[in-house]
């Protein structure tokens, strides 16, 4: 199994990334942070006003570490990183399943079937560990019941817009009540339906900023075992987008994204103050509580989970590496069907 490797994300506007000999040191005026040697990182993601210098950049291309730039809020703006490595073999089978209708169809329910499992076990242990503190509980258990039958509908579906629209009502029905898995705070973390570019409260802030977390992990684990994470199957080809990193990510959203955010809120590790609202009416987190969010994603990658089809414990860190492997095995062949992660 893959080691875990640590991401270094950096988000103080004015830091310098630099390299001295083998390491990696982070510097804020001149004065260092942090330091780090070159093969205990796997990742660099650069928050805003960041900068890299060149042989700091020569050093992580030589070592298969990606720089990942992204603005001050949490857009994806660029990557750099070595050239693609890996068996064109396997990205040449990508390519072609991708053309294929029925394949990108049948392999879609799959990510979807994981999708909507773990976000009916979000609300299913809401109300197993916190049913006492929630009010609209019969709700949630509706909502569970209806996750279930989008789940059985999936193998009926025989078209990949069917798909896709059944998908975007399950998700519809799931966020209606995503406030009542929200214990504290109401009255500043809510929202009203699901929205993004920008986000306009807080809670889609905090969504929208560790799926951009989660993405980059999901794209660096596909790139690992030689996909391409820009060609997917169930979300359609974008110039810029990483649509193999967003199926396979539909299987994570909430047992990472959407449960950690609601741990930060519920615990109270959120400051509800550390947000301003742009001239164009979007939400913007500030750097104290990117800091936390990140501190808390790191953490969650710490921990130990276990994975049913592999049959044995691992950290969450390493999830999208497993899932990214799995999947190379399926198009290679040498399993049957992609078994996406279910959370129990």
């Amino acid at each position: 199994m893959k080691k875990l490797f640590n991401t270094l994300y950096v988000s103080t506007q004015g830091t310098y990334i630099s390299k001295e000999r083998e390491n990696i040191v982070v510097s804020v005026q001149n004065k260092e942070l942090f330091r780090s040697p070159i093969h205990l990182i796997n990742s660099i993601v650069c928050f805003g006003n960041v900068m890299c210098s060149p042989f700091l950049l020569e050093l992580c291309a030589e070592n298969n570490v990606f720089v990942s730039y992204l603005t001050e809020y949490g857009k994806f703006i660029a990557r750099v990183q070595s050239p693609i490595s890996g068996n064109v073999l396997l990205r040449r089978r990508q390519y072609k399943c991708a053309d294929d209708k029925n394949f990108c169809l049948e392999t879609s329910k799959l990510f979807l079937i994981g999708k909507l499992n773990n976000s009916r076990t979000v609300i299913n242990r809401g109300l197993r560990d916190h049913g006492s503190k929630i009010s609209n509980s019969d709700k949630l258990s509706q909502v569970s019941v209806s996750l279930h039958k989008s789940i059985d509908n999936i193998a009926r579906v025989d078209n990949i817009d069917v798909l896709r629209g059944l998908e975007g009502d399950a998700a519809s029905s799931y966020f209606s009540v995503f406030n009542d898995l929200i214990l504290k705070q109401k009255e500043k973390f809510f929202m009203t339906e699901r929205n993004r570019r920008p986000p306009k409260d807080r809670v889609n802030c905090l969504l929208s900023f560790v799926y951009t977390l989660l993405a980059h992990d999901v794209s660096s684990a596909l790139e690992g075992v030689g996909l391409d994470p820009q060609v997917g199957f169930l979300h359609k080809d974008r110039p810029g987008r990483p649509s193999l990193a967003l199926d396979i990510m539909e299987e994570f959203r909430s047992v990472i994204a959407e449960r950690l955010v609601l741990t930060l809120i519920n615990l109270s590790q959120i400051d509800a103050e550390g947000f301003s609202e742009s001239p164009s009416g979007g939400i913007l987190m500030g750097d104290e509580n990117k800091k936390i969010v990140i501190d808390a994603y790191r953490k969650r990658k710490d921990e130990e989970i276990f994975h049913p089809f592999l049959k044995e414990s691992m950290y969450v860190g390493l999830l999208c590496h497993a899932q990214a492997l799995i999947f190379s095995r399926f198009l290679r062949g040498d399993i049957d069907a992609y078994p996406p992660f279910i959370w129990k």
